[in-house]
């Protein structure tokens, strides 16, 4: 029986999708996508159910450096 995990990734690679692979809760696998106009982050469980948060933008450039440091700075500890 195969798990949720491997076959969300074999789907993913036939349809030459890019994704990468995380960790950053114990009690589950971050797969994110990069798709056009979107990010699709899929945490998938041990139980097999999965949770998608989608993230849609235009990609249009709306700043340079100032932004860059703006963005760290009030997201600094």
């Amino acid at each position: 029986m195969s798990h949720a995990l491997y076959d969300l990734l074999s789907r993913l690679e036939a349809a030459g999708i890019y994704f990468r692979l995380g960790r950053h809760r114990p009690d589950s696998v971050l797969v994110s996508l990069t798709l056009v106009g979107e990010r699709v982050d899929v945490d998938v469980f041990e139980d097999g159910h999965m949770e998608v948060s989608r993230f849609v933008g235009t990609e249009d450039i709306v700043g340079g450096v100032e932004l860059v440091d703006r963005l760290i700075n009030e997201n600094t500890d």
